[in-house]
């Protein structure tokens, strides 16, 4: 199966069956086993028509006359797939994108859809115009949602909370390909023994921080490193809740939401694999991946017991609790491009509300003098300040803490909130969007 037929169905389950595109695309490519150029070009299709959708969705709409909304799926992703083609990817000709789109549209529907691909990009490709001048007397919210390919209600949001230069900004971050993060583990090596095999295996690289953490474009190359537990793959926006929370060896951790573990590995390898982290999910399959991870890194301090987080009970008082809720993920849309199709305004609601549930029950686990870091991968408001301070006047007895540790630069403490600390896509090449707070349960008691 060639890499347009394999970006298809991966599509169709995307938008047919409500299946992640990641994990289509991986099986996908494992059931067919193209060769290394299909297997880039499929990756390629799929991520690059998730990211501009709209924008390719509002360009096909120009040439296409009926209402694209109510075309079949798979016609539609046909047609995305060759605008995307004939828009983006120069080193494929034309003529070749739309004759494989045309193919495709005779093998799953017919001659005469076959004749409508074959039009509409054909007048597409001899029409390529600039989007600017399209778009040129439209609102700012609607053009930067074309252009960038983002739902408008989300892009307003961003505009509203953080101005055009820093949406633009985030926009931009999340139609790149985004890099690869490692995580040296400090268990088996050091980030400068690390750094010298990688040179020696052709990886380029750049440092990141934390020092135990490097960005790279080259997956292939470093899969060994990973197989053999020396590194694991992890962005360093993660990090930050495990370095707010400080854990020592010898404490006793709850990772409260744990899966897939790599925060729960990341303290672990901090503690120097001494002490206890008891990681919590409600799925025990997640459990088990957890396990094999922190098994794969050579962690011996992980027990994993699958339980709901809103209502778990441990047997032994933690000293510290991370608490890494569910969440929107709109700081990680840049990995994850079929993502920013599935959130909507009712999602962002019902997550506060759990999210809240989740931040009370976790306080009322720990003792006096207890630590909670709570954490996010998104860049609303409602999931991160706004949700500390709803907190904090139900649990007068908590209180925003400092962080005990320096941190790097990348990670900004926001003004008037000690321990609260957040990155923007953009603001750092390779560093994911998110959102940590430090707080210290004290003496005074709940209202």
């Amino acid at each position: 199966m060639k890499a347009r037929e394999i970006a298809l169905l991966t599509l169709q389950e995307t938008d047919t069956q409500a299946k992640k595109s990641e994990q289509s695309l991986h099986r996908l490519l494992n059931r067919h086993k193209p060769d290394k150029n299909d297997r880039s070009l499929a990756t390629e299709l799929v991520n690059g028509v998730l990211r501009y959708r709209l924008r390719l969705d509002f360009i096909i709409s120009l040439s296409y006359h009926h209402d694209l909304k109510k075309a079949a799926p798979v016609l539609r992703n046909i047609l995305r797939l060759g605008a995307y083609q004939l828009l983006f990817l120069d080193k494929i000709p034309g003529w070749a994108a739309v004759d494989e789109c045309v193919s495709l549209a005779v093998k799953y529907k017919g001659r005469h859809i076959a004749g409508i691909v074959n039009g509409v990009l054909r007048r597409i490709a001899s029409e390529k115009g600039s989007l600017d001048e399209i778009l040129k007397n439209e609102p700012l919210g609607r053009r930067l949602s074309l252009e960038y390919s983002h739902p408008e209600w989300l892009l307003q949001r961003w505009l509203k909370h953080y101005g055009e230069e820093l949406t633009v900004a985030m926009l931009s971050s999340n139609n790149r390909a985004p890099l690869l993060s490692l995580r040296v583990n400090t268990l088996k090596t050091t980030p400068e023994i690390m750094g010298k095999a990688l040179k020696d295996a052709s990886v380029t690289f750049t440092k990141a921080a934390p020092e135990q953490f490097m960005l790279t474009h080259d997956f292939t190359a470093c899969e060994p490193f990973i197989h053999l537990g020396l590194v694991t793959v992890q962005n360093p926006t993660q990090a930050l809740p495990c370095l707010l929370l400080d854990p020592m060896p010898d404490e006793t951790i709850l990772d409260l939401c744990s899966a897939p573990g790599g925060k729960a590995t990341f303290m672990a390898e901090l503690m120097k694999n001494k002490g206890s982290i008891l990681a919590v999910d409600r799925y025990r399959n997640k459990c088990e991946k957890v396990m094999r991870r922190a098994q794969a890194l050579g962690i011996s301090i992980i027990e994993t017991i699958a339980d709901n987080a809103e209502t778990f009970q441990p047997d032994k008082q933690p000293s510290a609790i991370l608490l890494d809720v569910p969440c929107t993920g709109t700081g990680v849309l840049g990995k994850k491009p079929d993502l920013r199709w599935r959130i909507t305004p009712q999602q962002l609601d019902e997550l506060t509300i759990l999210q809240g549930k989740l931040l009370d029950h976790a306080a009322g686990l720990l003792n006096p003098g207890g630590v909670l870091v709570y954490a996010t991968c998104s860049i609303e408001p409602e999931e991160n300040q706004l949700q500390i301070d709803r907190f904090l006047e139900r649990h007068p007895d908590f209180s925003r803490d400092h962080s005990p540790v320096p941190l790097p630069v990348m990670f900004s403490e926001m003004p008037s909130a000690p321990g609260a600390f957040i990155t923007l896509p953009g603001n750092h090449e390779g560093y994911d969007g998110g959102f940590a707070q430090r707080l210290l349960k004290n003496n005074r008691r709940s209202g």
